[in-house]
């Protein structure tokens, strides 16, 4: 414990990582207030009841993602999943599109910033398609209020949804770029984490009404879940240690092969290169088509009732989970491919 508050104290005496530090935590404050900034025209109180249902599917895993924005018709409603969304797009088309391809890896910075400039076009594109079935979504459930002019909602509403998510776009990158750590993986992850005191509180007072063990079942679950976050921290800080073989050199009538002072004889590389992007890919891709269905099939249309939709759109099913468990394995060898050069390690 002393060594923990030493080095605390020792990161905080840096200057440099102490600006850092404050600039992260200034930015996500930024992005958790806006998921209690409500969208015009929006009734709150109809709209709490009507997505008080909403915590088993696929809504309830976004409005997870989003920090709550998504039940809160909030700005940064639809979150940072256009754009996680848009990225998975690009980086599949440099696989199988040549000027892409080129993009990725012959024009260096220049190609870089192409694809970003790309990236973020189709981000709004997403975004405005999403934009739409969220606002059909919530006139469904009847929260817009009668009074507001249909154009009037329509019109700025989608505006503020796309100005939002290219906002939380901008903090990402902002907080890549001048903060600490990945921007975008901050971002869903203090959304997640906003919502896990109300997830433990609900679990806790379910478990409580349980008179048959209730509370060692919960204390279970607790330790279930620190040794999930114990064995994932383990998992992404792990790396295998590949021996270098240096060239010998002669000394004397014998031959050495020393690495230089201050060389490691051994690349380490990460067991797990992709680390959580795999992941957060998949559900992003599996939200993109679901969503849509869900938005525009509207709380009781017949749509909403196909099975093939109700299977989707219920991450638990043994369809959902399939499919997930393909699109993981995909994108951790795509991601890993693109993280890992084996020339470049060479």
């Amino acid at each position: 414990m002393n060594k923990l508050i030493k080095t605390l104290k020792n990161i905080w005496s840096i200057t440099e990582l102490r600006k850092r530090i404050l600039f992260t935590f200034a930015l996500l404050a930024v992005y958790r207030f806006g998921s209690f900034v409500v969208l015009p025209g929006v009734v709150p109180s109809v709209l709490e009841k009507a997505t008080t249902n909403n915590t088993g599917d696929l809504l309830g895993l976004i409005n997870i993602f989003t920090g709550g924005a998504f039940n809160n018709a909030a700005v940064f409603a639809l979150g940072i999943m256009p754009y996680i969304t848009a990225s998975i797009i690009i980086q599949l088309l440099g696989f199988a599109v040549p000027y892409f391809q080129r993009l990725q890896s012959k024009e260096g910075e220049s190609g870089r910033k192409k694809l970003n400039q790309i990236t973020r076009i189709l981000t709004l594109a997403i975004t405005l398609v999403q934009g739409g079935g969220y606002l059909t979504y919530i006139k469904s459930m009847g929260a817009v209020d009668p009074t507001v002019p249909g154009f009037v909602f329509w019109i700025s509403n989608i505006i503020i949804l796309s100005g939002g998510t290219i906002f939380a776009m901008w903090l990402g990158e902002r907080i890549t770029d001048r903060g600490i750590g990945n921007g975008i993986s901050l971002l869903i992850t203090v959304g997640i984490i906003a919502r896990l005191p109300l997830a433990l509180v609900s679990e806790f007072q379910h478990q409580l009404a349980n008179p048959t063990g209730g509370m060692v079942l919960f204390i279970f679950e607790l330790a279930i879940l620190f040794a999930v976050i114990m064995a994932t921290v383990l998992i992404v800080q792990g790396v295998r240690k590949v021996p270098i073989q240096f060239a010998k050199r002669m000394v004397g009538r014998g031959t050495s092969a020393m690495p230089a002072a201050g060389v490691r004889d051994y690349i380490p590389i990460k067991v797990n290169a992709a680390g959580v992007m795999p992941i957060i890919f998949a559900q992003a891709l599996m939200f993109l088509p679901v969503t849509i269905g869900q938005f525009l099939a509207g709380s009781n249309g017949s749509l909403a009732a196909h099975p093939v939709l109700q299977s989707l759109s219920d991450p638990y099913s043994m369809t959902s989970s399939i499919i997930i468990f393909v699109l993981v394995v995909l994108f951790t060898y795509v991601y890993t491919a693109l993280m890992v050069n084996p020339t470049q390690y060479a």
